[in-house]
């Protein structure tokens, strides 16, 4: 196979980078040695390099799956401007224009070749793939394969098939941002991968910084607004939950916000024409397309989207994310907020939340999931299943632990002693104070009623010698620790456990959270199936721990702690509370001169995007006129040093950019 070494100088040659990213070089020396590989990795840890690397140094043809037409165009054009021939096959091409790419491939002028899952069912597609060498076949966004992923798609199930029809099977590559364990399985089983190697970066992504933030639906928009307009200068994207939202919310910003800049006096070199757009799949596709090149060109700063904006978007420069609702699981909110901050510098993520989202968020999973491919049965363990995915998300909101390592935990990353306090991007929970509620007893309570029920009761009060049961559901836990007088409970003579009435002063509402919140820390556990049952966790022995101790947050804040200004420093920003969005955390801080000289470098940036018709993230990412603007480079030696300068880039570009450094040296 090919040599490793080729690796690294492709990968130097093309993009501009003198070593792979943990797990890169991995997975790319697997894939050259012919073994598939399952490659799961946080959005923007460049899953993509993984894949595009060896497509540049294996013989045949590397075909790329991909869900989203967008996706393909975007990372097809910054291929091609890197040097790598790449085109794709997509509905937006009439039969002449098809035929010619896959002439082209056919010839071996293509090295990558992007098409959607759909693709692969068509005769004319098949044809062409068991007449032409593939060398590899990447899956893009691989958990959609399954059903218990936050973005399953059917079409994604025909991709084995398809495989395993080629004449000559090709190595196969799969990648995804978010998947825990039950969702690696399926990939690997439904892509029928081959005893694949398997690497888990950490989901950790150390540049954002998160934020939770408990406030009154009818403030949500006031919010977001102050927010956009004391970042006048950065891009975002805010998630709603519905397509109505969407459109109002874009509406009432582009009203409210430049009346927030001028008060404040506020100039930005974005501020001309909208300030955001809305984009939902209601919309007619003109529209909708319309709205997300905006965006990704840089001429409207803000997307105000539902989650069917985002799979794939390879923008790098989105310095925030912010969530109007709570989304429906933790995979869905961290392959969302993994939208900002794509390019490593600091960004933020911050979550809006009330008790109204998780009433609607329930509401929309026992109404709105159809799947004709399952039975009913199965289609109700599914609910069953994206009910407990909520769960987590609910508990994500009421954490008192540190948010960075609530998510790697859940991802089932081992947290070793100590790391809540090293908080490398920082979070909501580790900067600020806030009031927690001892539930304590409460804890106890629920861990001893699900102890009882599983036994039955004689008329003297004694348990039976052996469990009768396994357990029961969440809401009978409850209604016997409230010493309810339902008749189903009377009839089983549950009102007779020892924990029956126990909280019988606590409202539901509060043994609800706090037996939501054990099961997130893992005291308990829910099964699975269409009648989930309240069982013990890994951590249930710690309950009858005499020095067991357990709090939940009240959620509303006390003023933040004071720090000094070195704490302040070290940290990049202020603390900031519900109602002062803040900036971006990040541990650099440019001088005058040299955040001057990157300002300059970012409008020709834009000029030369706009002259290309390219996003101008694919000219060069923040992060690397961040370099340019502290190397300042005015030899091509020295603009090749530049992280993310390639030889292609430096030839079409270089120039441009090192004149406007070298002005700004003769005049410093």
């Amino acid at each position: 196979m090919t040599d490793h070494a080729e690796a690294l100088g492709a990968l130097k040659r093309y993009f501009g980078y003198d070593a792979f990213r943990s797990g890169q070089e991995g997975l790319v020396n697997a894939i050259l040695d012919g073994r598939d590989v399952l490659g799961v990795m946080p959005t923007g840890a460049g899953k993509s390099v993984c894949y595009q690397i060896p497509a540049t140094l294996l013989s045949g043809v590397t075909i790329v799956i991909s869900p989203l037409i967008s996706l393909m165009r975007d990372q097809v054009d910054a291929l091609n401007d890197s040097g790598i021939p790449a085109a794709y096959i997509n509905t937006t091409q009439d039969s002449d224009e098809q035929s010619m790419v896959l002439a082209q491939a056919a010839r071996g002028d293509i090295k990558l070749l992007y098409v959607a899952p759909e693709r692969l069912e068509t005769e004319r597609f098949r044809n062409f793939a068991t007449r032409v060498p593939i060398s590899l076949i990447a899956v893009d966004e691989a958990h959609c394969v399954s059903q218990w992923g936050q973005d399953f798609r059917s079409s994604y199930l025909g991709i084995g098939e398809f495989i395993a029809a080629l004449p000559t099977r090709p190595i196969v590559a799969a990648f995804t941002a978010t998947a825990t364990e039950r969702v690696r399985y399926d990939i690997v089983t439904l892509l029928g991968l081959r005893s694949p190697q398997v690497t888990v970066t950490g989901f950790d992504r150390d540049n954002l910084y998160f934020d939770v933030i408990k406030i009154e639906t009818k403030r949500k928009a006031a919010w977001v607004a102050q927010y956009i307009a004391q970042h006048a200068d950065e891009s975002g994207i805010v998630y709603c939950a519905t397509r109505k939202e969407t459109e109002a919310l874009a509406a009432s910003l582009n009203h409210t916000v430049p009346i927030l800049r001028a008060a404040s006096s506020s100039a930005s070199s974005m501020a001309n024409g909208p300030i955001a757009v809305a984009y939902h799949g209601g919309m007619p596709a003109e529209v909708r397309d319309k709205a997300q090149r905006d965006f990704v060109t840089d001429r409207v700063p803000v997307v105000v989207a539902t989650n069917a904006f985002g799979m794939g978007i390879d923008k790098s420069n989105v310095r925030y994310v912010i969530h109007h609702n709570m989304p429906e699981s933790i995979e869905a909110y961290y392959q969302e907020a993994g939208r900002a901050g794509r390019d490593g510098e600091a960004s933020r993520c911050t979550l809006l939340w009330n008790e109204s989202d998780i009433v609607t968020r329930r509401r929309l999973l026992d109404t709105d999931y159809e799947n004709d491919r399952l039975t009913p049965e199965e289609q109700e363990i599914v609910r069953a299943s994206k009910r407990r995915l909520l769960e987590g998300m609910v508990g994500y909101c009421r954490t008192t632990d540190c948010l960075h390592t609530y998510v790697t935990r859940y991802f089932g990353e081992t947290v070793t002693a100590g790391a809540t306090a090293r908080c490398k991007g920082g979070c909501t929970n580790c900067d600020h104070t806030f009031e927690t509620i001892d539930v304590t007893d409460i804890a106890r309570n629920i861990s001893r009623c699900v102890h009882d029920v599983m036994y039955d009761y004689g008329d003297d009060g004694k348990p039976t010698r052996t469990p009768v049961r396994q357990g029961l559901g969440s809401g009978k836990i409850t209604a016997i620790l409230r010493g309810s007088k339902a008749q189903d409970l009377l009839s089983r003579r549950l009102d007779r456990c020892p924990s029956y009435g126990k909280l019988d002063g606590v409202n539901e509402a509060r043994i609800r959270d706090v037996l939501s919140q054990m099961t997130t820390d893992r005291f308990l556990f829910v099964t699975e199936g269409r009648l989930p049952l309240v069982c013990f966790g890994e951590r249930a022995a710690e309950t009858v721990a005499p020095d067991f101790h357990y709090e939940i947050k009240r959620i509303e804040r006390k003023p933040a702690r004071t720090r000094t200004a070195s704490q302040r420093a070290a940290a990049g920003s202020d603390v900031q509370t519900a109602d002062t969005p803040g900036t971006a955390l990040g541990s650099f801080t440019p001088t005058d001169d040299d955040e001057a000289l990157f300002q300059q470098l970012r409008e020709l940036r834009l000029t030369i995007a706009r002259e290309h018709s390219l996003p101008p993230y694919m000219v060069f990412n923040d992060r690397t006129l961040r370099d340019m603007a502290q190397l300042r480079p005015i030899t091509t030696a020295q603009f090749l040093a530049v992280n993310g300068v390639g030889e292609s880039k430096l030839a079409k570009y270089g120039k441009r950019f090192m004149e406007v450094i070298a002005a700004a040296c003769a005049s410093q």
